[in-house]
């Protein structure tokens, strides 16, 4: 599999799950979706990624800053298995430590509030999530993260 091609970056929290995307050569993130979690947040998920022709889904791991997983990493496995056996391509966990605090502080250097970023600020970490895998694939050549098995 090579890097190139449209990537979906997820950043599942425990209310609403940011969907991003990317560009077909694979440089640049922008965000899609705000889904909700519920009983069909995995079909929208896996919708998505069909309708904009996804080689591949990252899935933001959570992670303590010593790389230690806690609960929520857990959680993100489960959901992370839950898309790789629903959705028919790549599932990919990636750390994720900091993107919702880097995407607080742009939107917040933006000028949003608090407030006014809460309904963007899951599209906005699952964009930060992206960009970064997107960005350590051009550096490496190859895929980046941990693949989940379907």
């Amino acid at each position: 599999m090579t890097s190139g091609g449209v990537w979906l970056g997820i950043d599942p929290g425990a209310v609403r799950i940011g969907v991003a995307v990317s560009d077909p050569g694979a440089s640049i993130a922008v965000p899609v979706e705000t889904v909700k979690r519920g009983k069909h947040d995995v079909a929208r998920i896996c919708t998505i990624a069909q309708e904009k022709a996804a080689v591949g889904i990252f899935v933001g791991l959570p992670r303590s800053m010593s790389g230690a997983e806690g609960q929520a990493a857990g959680v993100a496995r489960s959901f992370a298995e839950q898309v790789a056996r629903t959705c028919p391509i790549p599932v990919r966990l990636l750390d994720e430590r900091l993107t919702t605090v880097s995407a607080a502080r742009g939107l917040r250097e933006s000028g949003r509030s608090s407030r006014s970023s809460r309904a963007v600020i899951d599209q906005a970490a699952a964009t930060v999530l992206l960009q970064a895998a997107l960005d350590q694939m051009a550096a490496s050549g190859s895929v980046v993260g941990e693949l989940v098995p379907a």
